[in-house]
């Protein structure tokens, strides 16, 4: 039970997926200026992510291990994460229009989102057990959304504010995404 807690707490704090490894950037920049996009990206990221981790170890261990057919890793991962992320479109298209309208061009991104695919790579180079897997997939998920957060509230809150010229819009994202960054790496020395 202890290295689950500390499985849990590495991989949303201490190896944050975003603001520690630098995996997907694009809706980390994209969606993370008005609170309610970003609180919807981070719902679909943390649902595709956590499924997906579960089933590309399920897929490696099951069928491509036991049939020799690892050389498939990359494709399957991405047919994986690619049917996730279009029953997550069609639901969010069904049920809330609006976010699925909000999140835009950014919802279909959540397929090349390295974010997704690096943390089933990361799975499958550690071999964890299907325990293991779930735990991280999920933590890798929340601290992706509590980044997404945590950011968008400082972006919010710069919008407020008078930025200079040559800092407005991407460039002052970027130094902030780096500050944060920073604030998190403060807790390399936790694990």
């Amino acid at each position: 039970m202890g290295d689950l807690i500390l499985l849990v707490i590495s991989c949303i704090l201490v190896n944050n997926i975003i603001l520690a490894q630098y995996l997907g950037n694009c809706p980390f920049l994209g969606t993370s200026k008005k609170m309610e996009t970003a609180i919807g990206m981070a719902m679909a990221v943390v649902f595709v992510l956590a499924l997906a981790g579960v089933i590309t170890w399920v897929t490696e261990t099951l069928v491509l291990k036991r049939f020799g057919l690892e050389y498939l890793r990359t494709v399957s991962f991405i047919l994986v994460i690619a049917s996730l992320v279009q029953f997550v479109e069609m639901f969010l298209k069904k049920v809330v229009p609006a976010l699925y309208v909000g999140l835009g061009i950014f919802l279909p991104l959540i397929t090349t989102n390295c974010a997704v695919f690096g943390v089933a790579i990361i799975i499958s180079n550690n071999e964890y057990t299907f325990l293991q897997a779930l735990v991280s997939s999920t933590a890798y998920a929340v601290g992706f959304g509590l980044a997404l957060i945590l950011f968008a509230g400082v972006r919010e809150r710069i919008d407020l504010g008078r930025v200079p010229k040559p800092l407005q819009d991407a460039s002052i994202g970027l130094v902030t995404a780096g500050v944060l960054s920073l604030a998190f790496f403060a807790f390399k020395g936790m694990v």
